[in-house]
């Protein structure tokens, strides 16, 4: 083990810490008091005493149907929201029956094709009593468009629909590369829902700014911090060019954050995160809303870190990971299934990983009081280094952009973003193969016999039966009026007016996701990723 031991993102770790190690630092402005600018402490002056995180568990799985099994088994279990995984051909507008979409129809999340689809995937379920996070980027527009259909067909207050979408496209460039359109018309797609939906779903979140793709990819806990503070000020600065408010929109911003296993770095990074977007809300935008200033942000445990060798290791990192992330102060949380390293989570994982968390809600006892960890010399001295490091990415990333408005853009157009995230990948890969780093189970303490574990599979006739549908879709529907809607999209992507209402009428007319994602791949053209790194 090295003699100086340092985090997960190099900051050095000193044997104690005193006082003087935060005495530069004013506690009353940079600390505070929950609730309160700098919200440091929690967006909420009561936090958990108020209200527990909601515990929404990540699932999708082959179908609608079988999608909709698994949410009323975790809605059974206690599970306070739900959270909907796409498969691939869904995440990038190609419907099921594509040549594209072969042997990845329901494979990493349920196969959305249509409104019917969409149906079945909530049948049952009230969608205005229930709140429902999506994770969906490049087609976001066309899902939440479907969501909002099918609460309309089933008698739901729209205006009372609670959820996210995802909408995040800059990461889709940077770590995951489920994106369509050319940079500039997917920001266009992200700035119409945001108009769209403030006035008709006022209470969803319009998007959730994901850090965690990145982490997954290999970024540090620092570089976490500063690339997605930096995407999310591109989309607001986008929002406002767009002619909206930062008021009007900036209170429906959520983020989405990784937690990993350097448990105390991870505490810090939660708190500096929330403290610099308070600080670039208020002083680099001018938003006066408090609201507008709030870091809300969701916490999915690290999936990078489970390992195939020895599963059942996978409930004690998710363990930490999920405590970590309350102490950080999330407000919802999804802890992953113990399998996850060898396929989608059986029943049993996905109930391991919900009690997870009821036990650290009603057992632990960290819910019972507001930042626990405040006023630790170790955990402050961590917070203030995170907020120091993360700041010079953030202006290294703004002189990409001699306007000072689209640093971002240009960082990840040229790759500097992509080639930081690799290069910290690579450097803990190295450690892991040096066992600077130890990873239980795989470089150390091993074990020659294996545990073999149930794992879920996919029925394989499940694709051929969702292509069934989908064919018997376009023979039924009526071919004048999905024509004539397929038209307005196009006409409204050419034009610039907001697509939202057209594709809402487009899928409410049977249109397919890989049909109005078509139509828009034809004015706005695809996106080639031409970075060398």
């Amino acid at each position: 083990m090295s003699d100086s031991p340092k985090t997960s993102s190099g900051i050095p770790v000193e044997l104690v810490y005193r006082q003087e190690d935060i005495a530069k630092f004013n506690t009353a402005t940079t600390v505070g008091e929950p609730g309160a600018y700098p919200f440091t402490r929690g967006i909420q002056p009561t936090m958990y005493r108020g209200r527990l995180w909601t515990m929404r568990q990540y699932a999708g799985m082959g179908d609608a149907e079988g999608s909709n099994k698994r949410y009323k088994f975790l809605l059974a279990n206690g599970t306070k929201g739900l959270s909907v995984a796409f498969d691939l051909p869904t995440q990038i507008g190609y419907d099921s029956d594509n040549p594209l979409a072969l042997g990845e129809v329901g494979k990493v999340g349920v196969a959305i094709d249509s409104i019917e689809d969409m149906q079945r995937l909530f049948e049952g379920i009230a969608l205005d009593t229930i709140s429902t996070s999506m994770t969906i980027n490049a087609t976001a527009s066309i899902l939440l468009a479907l969501y909002v259909a099918v609460a309309r067909r089933t008698g739901a207050d729209v205006g009372k629909l609670s959820g996210t979408i995802q909408n995040d496209i800059l990461k889709e460039y940077i770590a995951r590369g489920t994106y369509i359109y050319p940079v500039s018309h997917a920001m266009r797609l992200v700035t119409d829902i945001f108009a769209w939906a403030a006035t008709e779903v006022p209470e969803w979140n319009t998007i959730s700014i994901s850090g965690y793709h990145m982490r997954e990819a290999g970024c540090t806990a620092v570089q976490e911090v500063a690339f997605t503070l930096a995407d999310g000020m591109t989309y607001v600065q986008a929002a406002i060019d767009a002619g909206l408010d930062v008021d009007a929109f900036a209170p429906r911003l959520s983020f989405f954050f990784n937690s990993h296993n350097n448990f105390l770095e991870e505490v810090a990074k939660f708190r500096a995160a929330r403290r610099m977007w308070a600080r670039i809300m208020r002083d680099h935008f001018g938003a006066k809303n408090a609201r507008s200033w709030m870091l809300r942000f969701h916490t999915q445990t690290a999936g990078s870190t489970l390992t195939a060798q020895q599963p059942e290791n996978n409930i004690v990192r998710t363990t930490l990971q999920a405590l970590a992330a309350v102490l950080g102060g999330t407000q919802s949380l999804h802890t992953n299934g113990f399998d996850e390293a060898l396929s989608l989570p059986t029943e049993n994982a996905a109930r391991i990983a919900l009690r997870t968390q009821q036990i650290l809600a009603h057992e632990s006892g960290v819910a019972q009081t507001v930042d626990p960890l405040a006023g630790s010399f170790y955990v402050e001295s961590l917070t203030n280094e995170i907020e120091r490091r993360a700041d010079e990415y953030m202006a290294t990333i703004a002189g990409f952009d001699k306007g000072g408005k689209y640093g971002m853009l240009r960082a990840i157009e040229q790759g500097y973003v992509q080639r930081e995230i690799q290069n910290a990948a690579y450097a803990y890969q190295c450690a892991v193969d040096a066992k600077e780093a130890i990873v239980v189970g795989v470089n150390e303490f091993a074990s020659e016999q294996e545990v073999a574990v149930p794992i879920q599979r996919i029925d394989e006739a499940l694709e051929g039966r969702q292509v069934e549908r989908i064919r018997a879709l376009r023979l039924r529907r009526d071919a004048g009026v999905h024509a004539a809607a397929l038209r307005r999209v196009e006409d409204a992507a050419r034009n610039g007016e907001n697509l939202m209402p057209q594709i809402l009428l487009a899928v409410e007319s049977y249109a397919t996701v890989g049909e109005i994602a078509n139509v828009m791949r034809t004015v706005f053209g695809e996106y080639r990723e031409s970075v060398t790194v």
